[in-house]
């Protein structure tokens, strides 16, 4: 290939790689992360080869580090998501997320007499299948799944 023809995307020198995102979650997993309000660096790719998922997107966010709610967040959308942390330019840490057994004050319940949805409750799930992401709610057990799935901001 004509090296005045190559496209690259620039390291980070600080900062998390987000990859392994499923390409129909990309967007789901900018919003949740409210990253379109972050003032750093960010860079996506969606549509990318993977053997493993088919069609990938990937998101380099300089100067950013997830908290662990966050990347609970990311994995109830994207639970193939694997999280890269720079330094210097070198990845000092590779993380798979994963669903945790509860997830408390993340997702809004599906249920609209849920007591979550009328009275100042945090919202509390039980997961009850992690390979299809289904929650049931700790007060009206209603279940919700990934399709219906809105995450609290």
């Amino acid at each position: 290939m004509n090296e005045s023809k190559k496209l690259s995307v620039s390291a980070i020198k600080e900062g998390t790689v987000i990859d392994h995102i499923p390409a129909a979650s990309l967007f789901k997993v900018l919003t949740i992360l409210d990253l379109e309000s972050l003032k750093s660096q960010i860079t996506f790719g969606t549509n990318l080869y993977s053997k493993n998922l088919g069609l990938k997107a990937i998101i380099k966010v300089s100067n950013k580090f997830f908290k662990d709610n966050e990347i609970n967040k990311i994995a109830l959308v994207a639970p193939e998501a694997k999280l890269n942390i720079i330094t210097d330019y070198e990845v000092v840490e590779k993380k798979i997320v994963q669903i945790p057994e509860n997830v408390v004050g993340i997702v809004k319940c599906v249920n609209p007499k849920c007591i979550t949805n009328h009275d100042e409750i945090v919202t509390r799930f039980t997961v009850i299948n992690k390979s299809d992401v289904a929650l049931k709610c700790h007060y009206c057990e209603k279940i919700t799944d990934q399709a219906q799935m809105k995450i609290l901001k």
